[in-house]
């Protein structure tokens, strides 16, 4: 009589533990599809601020914009932005490395 009740508990937890696992590896793929996008998306935004960042060098390379009208005023804050956003991926690059 105890061996068999042995064997049905030994069996429904081989069962248990084979869902837990199977259950778990679904999680850790989902995870990881889910990382992936992330970097992905982070490497576009980094791409799109560095061309940012360049463009913004490359329009105000003769110090054109003046900050006393409107539109150098909003360059000028656009610039910060993007030199702000340009160093924290810069420094979240490097830290990766």
């Amino acid at each position: 009589m105890i061996p068999g009740l042995l064997i049905v508990i030994l069996l429904l937890a081989s069962v248990y533990l084979t869902f837990r696992v199977w259950y778990l590896a679904g999680t850790l793929a989902d995870a990881q599809e889910y990382i992936e996008d992330l970097e992905s998306t982070n490497q576009y935004m980094y791409t799109k601020i560095e061309e940012s960042y360049n463009s913004m060098k490359q329009i105000d390379r003769l110090g054109a914009f003046e900050s006393e009208d409107e539109a150098g005023t909003t360059f000028q804050l656009l610039k910060q932005v993007i030199d702000e956003l340009n160093e924290e991926f810069k420094n979240g690059t490097e830290e990766k490395k």
